[in-house]
């Protein structure tokens, strides 16, 4: 069978890029990524110079694009808001679907990464564990947007859509807003350079609400399979590790692993806490030889707030990937662990 062509598109984040490396891994695809600056690629991949919110690079870097037959779409615009978060994403997908239909023939589908903010997660308790056929939330939200543009353009159309919602995604990747493993990470490894204890920094009661998690590579391995099933086409899958935890039980875990004690819960907002650790930072960073990479890019306190202050249950239900076929799982606490071993060896943590 000749190989697919996967177009990866925001390949340098924590999705994209465990997406590119399995797919390069996989032997079974020609893996293309699109980004402003490529860089820092899977091995394997090629990048493809593209900035999505331009219109005029976009059908100049067309060329690019004829052999593409998956395209897996990970790009973001964070916006102060979400009202302005709708009309920078929704144009960036418009415009690579324009540049598509005109230059890859052998388009077949397209897959868009949503994940627990189409249930409202971050509004307030909404019911649980959420399905895909759950009604939509009072918007503005763009993954609607871009949906129901996919949904329309699709009509009458060779090639198909697949939307896939991720818990917590849990992975490897530097300066990426919605990296909760390098919050927790750095923020473990920064209290017990200050002789602190490990203190879970959120609320009480989100310390003991049920979350869930997905490893960026069983994400992979999932957004591969759902793009390329018959049965997946124009179709809302979520996935998840599989099971469900609370902090409360975790992050005596985590302290273990840290070697610190564990401490009380102490309700703190981390980008107002951590704001004025870049010096201890740069000293950490010299007396255990870490990568060299600034505090800005290590860890995003915003996300590690809007995660351990969300004092609702924040799950989703696995059944419907699991009865079109897809078998696989994780254990959300060997994932949390074996990232941070990952990180160590990487020297991003002492």
């Amino acid at each position: 069978m000749a190989k697919r062509t996967a177009l990866v598109v925001g390949g340098t984040g924590i999705i994209g890029h465990a997406l590119s490396e399995h797919l390069c891994a996989s032997g079974e695809w020609d893996v293309v990524v699109a980004a402003r600056n490529p860089q820092n690629l899977a091995e394997g991949a090629r990048g493809l110079a593209m900035d999505l919110m331009d219109r005029g690079t976009v059908m100049a870097a067309s060329d690019g694009l004829r052999d593409v037959t998956h395209v897996f779409y990970a790009a973001l615009q964070a916006r102060a808001s979400l009202a302005e978060e709708v009309a920078p994403n929704l144009a960036m997908l418009r415009n690579l679907v324009d540049a598509l239909e005109d230059k890859a023939p052998g388009l077949e589908t397209i897959s868009i990464m949503q994940g627990g903010k189409a249930y409202g997660a971050f509004i307030g308790p909404y019911p649980t564990p959420a399905k895909e056929s759950d009604a939509r939330h009072m918007p503005p939200n763009f993954y609607f947007d871009q949906e129901d543009f996919l949904r329309e353009r699709q009509q009458g159309k060779a090639w198909g859509w697949v939307a896939v919602r991720p818990g917590i995604v849990g992975g490897l990747s530097l300066g990426n807003p919605m990296n909760l493993t390098a919050v927790i990470a750095v923020y473990a490894a920064i209290s017990k350079e200050l002789g602190l204890p490990l203190r879970f920094p959120g609320t009480p009661e989100g310390y003991s609400a049920l979350h869930q998690a997905t490893d960026a590579r069983l994400l992979a391995r999932a957004t591969e399979w759902t793009a390329v099933q018959p049965n997946c086409r124009n179709e809302i899958f979520n996935v998840t590790n599989g099971d469900y935890f609370r902090w409360e039980n975790l992050w005596p875990q985590f302290a273990a692993w840290f070697d610190v004690p564990i401490g009380p819960v102490q309700t703190i907002r981390l980008t107002g806490v951590m704001a004025d650790k870049g010096p201890l930072w740069d000293r950490m960073r010299e007396k255990y030889g870490l990568a060299d990479h600034p505090y800005e890019q290590v860890a995003s306190w915003g996300f590690g707030d809007a995660a351990f202050h969300r004092h609702w249950d924040a799950i989703s239900n696995v059944n419907k990937l699991k009865k079109f076929g897809f078998p696989d799982w994780c254990d959300s606490e060997e994932m949390f662990i074996g990232l941070f071993e990952e990180m160590r060896a990487a020297r991003l943590i002492p």
